[in-house]
């Protein structure tokens, strides 16, 4: 139960399933609310709430929206990212407090989660180990939230044969973090390998020896990168977003079955529709609340363009955070069809949108198309009805032809 092949399993077919939690709107997932909530102990460092006060429904109330967004720069999107997958969760103020150093227990919940391993951490069954650290009553007592992702995470061979204190007060530096991830990837195996590698940080001395190949592995897989003065710091405390970017790349080596990635075909009303690599196309309800970066800033869904290429993380067959890595450059032609469901007239009593019904992987969804003011439609007019099989094109989400069918 404690070998790399075995957890590399588990990572693959569990991978990440939870939804951040916060305010705008509630997906079912887990018990209870996130581990950062601002609940905090006599030390600062924030607690969850204790099992009593979670949500009984199975239900996790989602924030994709924090107060100081401003702050985050650079992490800002690792930080949406982990949001979508509920690896962390924001305080109760609203605020995410990007520049907040991260103790070790909060860090090893984070990757618990990133591992896909919540719902079984916060278990009845995980929740009542009685753990052998010498710390234990420490956790009980301080952190009762946390026992069940201490036991997942021994479990799961996230701590050495030789630690027998969890230090969850103590803040997590880079060298710690690093090596929990490439535990975390069941990667054990190939850092023993590397033991006697050459590091290239000038401070590669104040990494102890048997943390080496650790360090070698998280460089080769692009975990981890050094300061510009060519220095590593392995002694320096992370913040809330230095983790959440050493998270983002972790979890990007591990398979997830939420992602859609390919080119938008069409952005319309509250959906997109996107061609992957293997030419199939899926219609996915854009989340009234979902995250969206495009040319380097935080946008709407009316900013997408047929064209896109994008990263989407979707939950329950909607998008709910979009990622455009490529802009498109041009105007870009499109041709769908389905069931026409219901139009929309405007104020001069013309076609404004129409609305599509399609049978996706996902299910039977609903596709809105703008309809261009000066659009051409084949075929007898008067057979524009509810439930008759029509074909729609145009560029860049606006209809400018519709064809209706025998």
């Amino acid at each position: 139960m404690h070998s790399s092949a075995w957890r590399k399993t588990v990572i693959s077919a569990l991978a990440v399933m939870t939804l951040f939690g916060g305010a705008a709107s509630a997906f079912a997932d887990g018990k209870g609310k996130g581990h950062d909530k601002d609940n905090k102990g006599h030390n600062g460092h924030s607690h969850e709430k204790k099992p009593s006060d979670r949500k009984t429904s199975n239900e996790i109330v989602i924030r994709l929206q924090f107060k100081d967004e401003q702050e985050m720069k650079w992490a800002l999107v690792p930080i949406m990212r982990l949001a979508s997958k509920g690896v962390f969760t924001g305080y109760e103020d609203g605020t995410f407090k990007p520049h907040q150093t991260v103790s070790r227990i909060e860090a090893l919940t984070a990757a618990v989660r990133m591992m896909g391993l919540r719902e079984q951490a916060e278990s009845e069954e995980e929740m009542r180990t009685e753990l052998h650290f010498k710390d234990a009553n420490k956790i009980v007592k301080q952190y009762p939230w946390a026992v069940g992702y201490v036991a997942v995470a021994v479990e799961n061979g996230l701590f050495s044969e030789t630690e027998d204190k969890v230090h969850p007060d103590k803040p997590a530096d880079r060298l710690w973090a690093t090596m929990l991830l490439v535990k975390a990837l069941g990667l054990e195996d190939e850092a023993q390998a590397k033991h006697n590698a050459s590091l290239p940080f000038r401070d590669a001395k104040d990494i102890p020896a048997g943390a080496v190949g650790y360090v070698a592995v998280a460089i080769e897989k692009g975990l981890i990168t050094g300061y510009q003065d060519r220095t590593f710091k392995p002694n320096r405390p992370v913040t809330r977003a230095e983790l959440a970017a050493l998270l983002d790349r972790t979890d990007s080596q591990i398979p997830d079955e939420r992602t859609v990635s390919g080119v938008v075909k069409a952005a319309t009303n509250g959906a997109i529709v996107v061609t992957k690599s293997d030419n199939t196309d899926v219609v996915l309800p854009v989340a009234a609340n979902a995250f969206i970066f495009r040319g380097g800033a935080k946008v709407d869904a009316s900013a997408l363009r047929a064209g896109d290429k994008v990263f989407v993380l979707t939950y329950n067959g909607e998008a709910v955070f979009i990622e455009v890595t490529q802009p498109a450059s041009h105007s870009n032609a499109f041709t769908d069809a389905g069931i026409l469901n219901s139009v929309t007239l405007n104020a001069e009593g013309r076609l404004s949108t129409i609305s599509l019904t399609k049978n996706t992987d996902s299910g039977t969804l609903a596709v809105i198309y703008n309809v261009a003011k000066d659009v051409q439609i084949v075929g007898d007019a008067s057979q524009l009805t509810a439930g008759r099989y029509i074909e729609v094109s145009g560029a860049d989400s606006t209809v400018t032809k519709i064809t209706i069918k025998a």
